[in-house]
């Protein structure tokens, strides 16, 4: 027990220390002979006190909507009381306008006001935000473009790290965990690279097969074509030419060509012609 300091209204104070809980007792007993006033003050404070030390520690209350119907209405009944509570202290205290309305899961309305109505306080509400107008809305629109431009940024700053990282730099720092998690994120990323690399070389070599049966397909449909062509121009030509290996042989038979073998320049030579027989 720490020690105590308790006034009489006399001159001096009187000093008390106190070991445990029956020596406190007998000296508020002791004190109330003199002073009979404190009496039943001393003797309840003891008790208090008393109680105080057997009460136990409560935990925190899960924040979580209560699914019993009935202690959800006892424990509304009770925030309620203790919130009205804490809107008159406060509009008591700080001289402050203070209006509080609620409703209750049945809908039941509940309101207190510091003013002589609340109407009058919403009325002052509905006002000064039309006063503000577009400048309340123009610095809540500032703020939140701020605080958007802070987080990109942040996001910027790690992106660069990762980066930094990824080539190898700014490795300084970076504990024995940091680098195995940085070489499975490489080995990763590899992995997906290959394979990717692949798919793409599979899809061209399968483009190519592709164009070259096209260019197959076309070559031999035009050597059919040109064959067909071919085939019909050598039947067409075929009775002319037959016509004038005739004639040729005709000629021939009707005509005699002398050769003479002449041995000397050019110019000294001489065809001789002579007439049929």
């Amino acid at each position: 027990w720490a020690p105590e300091f308790i006034n009489l209204g006399f001159p001096k104070k009187i000093h008390f220390s106190l070991a445990d809980s029956s020596q406190r007792l007998s000296s508020s007993l002791s004190l109330s002979l003199l002073h009979p006033s404190l009496r039943d003050t001393n003797q309840s404070n003891a008790y208090t006190k008393t109680k105080r030390g057997k009460r136990m520690v409560r935990g925190k209350t899960e924040m979580k909507r209560i699914e019993n119907a009935t202690s959800r209405q006892v424990t509304f009944s009770k925030r309620r009381n203790g919130l009205l509570k804490k809107a008159f202290e406060l509009s008591v205290l700080c001289d402050a306008e203070v209006a509080l309305i609620i409703f209750s899961p049945r809908g039941k309305l509940y309101e207190f006001s510091s003013s002589s109505s609340i109407t009058k306080t919403v009325e002052r509400y509905q006002k000064r935000i039309q006063d503000l107008g577009p400048n309340h809305k123009r610095n809540d629109n500032s703020q939140q473009s701020k605080d958007e431009t802070y987080g990109l940024a942040r996001k910027i700053e790690q992106l660069e790290i990762s980066t930094r990282k990824l080539l190898g730099e700014g490795l300084e720092a970076s504990s024995v965990e940091e680098l195995q998690q940085l070489e499975n994120q490489l080995d990763r990323s590899l992995t997906r690279i290959r394979a990717k690399k692949y798919q793409l070389l599979r899809e061209e070599i399968e483009k190519l097969k592709e164009k070259e049966r096209n260019l197959v397909a076309e070559n031999k449909m035009l050597t059919e074509k040109y064959a067909m062509e071919r085939g019909g121009t050598l039947m067409a030509r075929t009775p002319s030419s037959s016509t004038s290996e005739e004639l040729d042989i005709d000629d021939d038979s009707e005509m005699e060509v002398v050769t003479d073998l002449f041995i000397g320049p050019p110019e000294t030579r001489h065809s001789k012609k002579f007439p049929p027989i």
